[in-house]
């Protein structure tokens, strides 16, 4: 016997577990870039060099999707670094992503997309500042 399923009541839900995986990914490159950690083989960057600037927002904005604060905008903002980082980085060595290393940024760049449109779901600190 099929079971019907609430979709209205999942649909959030799995959103924000969306935007936490990809927050908690995103925030891996920047405690790498940054902090070191995981190691790698380039050390930490000049924090006023494009790769360090890179590293801040991957790290304060990865930090801000995974507890949900200000989804939005941040989302919009980082949709456009990893567009920008692509065409920057990777679009110039070949033109198909999996050839030129470039599909992790094109991925982050419509998921960030898509939650700048979204929002955070169910399970975030903006939804929480909304029900009060």
């Amino acid at each position: 016997m099929a079971r019907n399923i609430d979709y209205a009541v999942w649909l959030p839900r799995v959103l924000s577990v969306l935007r936490i995986v990809a927050g908690l990914l995103f925030l891996e490159h920047g405690t790498q870039k940054l902090l070191g950690f995981p190691p790698s083989a380039n050390p930490g960057p000049a924090l006023f060099s494009l790769m360090g600037i890179q590293g801040c927002l991957e790290l304060s904005g990865g930090i801000l999707l995974v507890i949900g604060l200000f989804t939005r905008p941040v989302a919009f903002i980082l949709c456009g670094d990893m567009a920008v980082a692509y065409f920057m980085a990777h679009f110039p060595r070949n033109f198909f992503p999996i050839l030129n290393g470039g599909d992790a940024a094109i991925l982050y760049c419509f998921i960030f997309l898509y939650l700048a449109v979204a929002s955070g779901g169910a399970w975030s600190l903006d939804a929480s500042r909304q029900r009060k």
